[in-house]
């Protein structure tokens, strides 16, 4: 699932290559992610991009006198930008291709999800605090104004484990599951940790944990193209997605906790003094 630094990335990629240009064409495709019907995909048409915004994970393109195009990736969405879009309608079917747009230009992008799990969405809205999960995002971890005492306030009378409060969008945006485990590690910190237990000691390293995390995301993405992010992600993590690999601070087996429709990674010698953390259904550490 694209995160923050993902979506930060493809909300620069898109303002170097949309804003200034007008949209000609949108065409869904699978007509299960437009998730708004008034106005339609057809208002956007004839409208210069004029500003790309983010908004924890969603992107938000603004239109010169028309609606925004906002959009959330989900878990296997992304998207594809053409340099020359194909000639003549695409046709709906099995495929992943959901949506595509066209510019004046010839250029556009097309919005892709695999899997059986259809969850990205696309709305056409005025203002982006009609999109329901926009407007119950939390603050931004690297706004100027989040700082240790914005985090503390926000997990103080929080009763639940830090990685389930971390991925709490309506606490925190654009923190996933991925760099959630990423923040954790770099903490030395157990996922099952209770938010009620943090000193401020704890308060502090999260913060910087946090904030490091994703600054180092964002600078290996920084001028990346769309086509890239995928892989550039991947080769960061140092825990998430590496279940048997040794871990890179101190050697240790990287083990994972499986849950229904996601998993999580963690090292026991850096997060959880070396114990491995119980079953999911216990959700705790055997002691």
């Amino acid at each position: 699932m694209p995160e923050l630094p993902e979506v930060e990335a493809l909300r620069d990629f898109l303002t170097e290559h949309l804003v200034g240009h007008e949209i000609v064409r949108v065409l869904p495709v699978a007509i299960s992610v437009l998730k708004t019907y008034d106005p339609p995909l057809t208002a956007l048409e004839g409208h210069e991009v004029t500003a790309v915004h983010r908004h924890g994970k969603f992107l938000d393109l603004e239109t010169a006198g028309g609606p925004r195009l906002v959009t959330h990736l989900a878990r296997a969405g992304w998207l594809h930008w053409k340099d020359r879009l194909p000639s003549g309608m695409p046709r709906p079917g099995k495929g992943p291709l959901a949506l595509r747009v066209a510019l004046e230009t010839g250029e556009g992008f097309d919005l892709t999800e695999a899997g059986t799990q259809k969850r990205l969405a696309v709305y056409v809205v005025q203002d982006p605090q009609q999109v329901p999960g926009i407007a119950r995002l939390g603050p931004d971890p690297l706004a100027d104004d989040f700082d240790e005492a914005r985090l503390a306030a926000l997990l103080k009378g929080e009763r639940r484990q830090l990685k389930g409060a971390l991925r709490d969008q309506s606490l925190i945006a654009g923190v996933g599951n991925a760099y959630s485990d990423e923040i954790l590690h770099a903490a030395k910190m157990s996922p099952f940790k209770p938010t009620s237990s943090l000193t401020p000691e704890d308060i502090t390293t999260l913060f910087q944990a946090l904030r490091s995390t994703l600054t180092d995301a964002l600078s290996r993405t920084r001028g990346l193209a769309a086509a890239r992010l995928k892989s550039e992600k991947k080769s960061g993590l140092r825990v998430h997605g590496r279940t048997g690999a040794p871990c890179p601070v101190c050697g240790d087996t990287i083990r994972d906790v499986s849950f229904a429709d996601s998993s999580l990674q963690y090292c026991p010698t850096c997060q959880t003094a070396g114990k491995p953390l119980a079953d999911r259904r216990m959700s705790r550490l055997l002691k």
